[in-house]
């Protein structure tokens, strides 16, 4: 799905923005308005019209916040958390840019201010992780304590605590799920503010939301589902392998595999032909005529905290699925794009190792949900993830 740009990452990163329209975290003309004002293919460019709606947005709903219009504040606000976002994509090449932590944090301040103008209750919480804690937001359907259904939603390799409400928790919320967001290593505020990595054993993140939730009066303990989102599509089956608390987990979009030694065996042939210093110097010229390519590498070096592709590829080297799959034990689902440019084929080969109960579920172009993680299709993601999911949990709609 093209959308503005010839370039498949910036129409790619275009249509994740404008995807979160449904969930009021977006504005159509917005976003198209500041699409068409960016050079395609120069990161520069992309921050500089994406920052100017972000702030405009914003003024927005702090002039609506002045006079007392609580539903134009608050969505307002959940634009211009997006917006931030969307600027902050491309800077992580320079991993010391004060940009990144400014438009970043704006994104997290304006997403808080929204929360506080929501009908139903969002909870910012801190969840005890080693000897630092996982930010996260605990949303619930009403202000009761009744125990309820609970989904736990991390994202992958680029995504915030912030935008998951977009994607999954605003559907949860409305079809009177609890849901828990949450980062981890690697991300939002862990690897921002502290730089800590990404890391390969996933379920020692995950099993401190388990029992975090377990000791709230509003989580029944049976019927804990969890879900990962990108990069979180290989992450979360690695934790539910080990974490078997877990009444259901689902991987968007499912991925068996994230060895970044595959994605550059271009590089390595000339590395083992040539060098290393031949081999970096092609890189740099490619990544100039490739966004795609730089801002996988550049992102890569920012969430793995490691300073060349060498070390990337060394540190991603154990990331497989292979002899763990097969001991994730509740009901699996695991979703593929039809057109997913990333991970390709990954979700069949998760699929194919799964031995639990097991469910495939294929997003395809005749309903315009071919894009990776089905952006640009989130109401239908969510129509038919929750039809699953609620027949999977054993809940039954009145």
């Amino acid at each position: 799905m093209q959308l503005v740009f010839k370039n498949q990452t910036f129409s790619f990163e275009l249509l994740r923005t404008l995807g979160y329209a449904p969930y009021c975290g977006a504005d159509i003309g917005e976003c198209l308005k500041t699409a068409y004002g960016i050079k395609s293919g120069d990161f520069e460019s992309w921050y500089e019209e994406w920052i100017k709606t972000a702030r405009r947005v914003h003024a927005l709903a702090d002039d609506a916040l002045a006079h007392r219009q609580r539903v134009s504040a608050r969505e307002a606000y959940l634009r211009a958390s997006n917006y931030y976002r969307t600027a902050e994509f491309f800077l992580h090449g320079q991993p010391t840019e004060p940009r990144i932590l400014e438009a970043w944090s704006l994104s997290r301040t304006t997403f808080r201010e929204a929360i506080q103008l929501m009908d139903t209750p969002v909870e910012p919480v801190q969840i005890p992780y080693e000897k630092t804690a996982l930010p996260g937001y605990f949303y619930r359907p009403d202000d009761s304590e009744k125990p309820r259904p609970t989904l736990i939603v991390h994202g992958g390799y680029d995504s915030t605590g912030e935008e998951l409400y977009f994607q999954v928790a605003a559907a949860a919320r409305e079809r009177q799920y609890n849901c828990l967001t949450f980062e981890g290593p690697g991300q939002g505020t862990l690897i921002r503010e502290q730089q800590l990595p990404f890391r390969p054993d996933w379920e020692k993140v995950v099993t401190p939301v388990v029992d975090y939730l377990l000791t709230r009066s509003e989580v029944e303990p049976a019927r804990l589902a969890l879900m990962g989102i990108s990069l979180g599509g290989y992450l979360a089956p690695r934790a539910a392998a080990f974490e078997h608390r877990l009444a259901a987990l689902i991987a968007n979009d499912g991925m068996y595999t994230y060895r970044f030694s595959e994605k550059a065996r271009a590089i390595t042939q000339v590395a083992a032909l040539f060098g290393r210093g031949v081999a970096e110097y092609t890189l740099k010229k490619v990544m100039q005529h490739k966004p795609s390519i730089r801002w996988a590498i550049e992102n890569g070096l920012f969430t793995f905290q490691v300073g060349s592709i060498w070390d990337l590829i060394a540190a991603t080297e154990s990331w497989s699925l292979e002899g763990v799959a097969n001991q994730i034990a509740c009901p699996t689902l695991v979703c593929e794009a039809e057109g997913d440019h990333f991970f390709a084929g990954q979700a069949k080969m998760l699929y194919e190792a799964l031995t639990c109960l097991k469910t495939f579920m294929r997003f395809t172009a005749s309903d315009g949900a071919e894009a990776h993680c089905q952006f640009g299709a989130l109401l239908l993601f969510n129509h038919r993830v929750f039809e699953w999911l609620d027949a999977t949990l054993g809940i039954r709609r009145e």
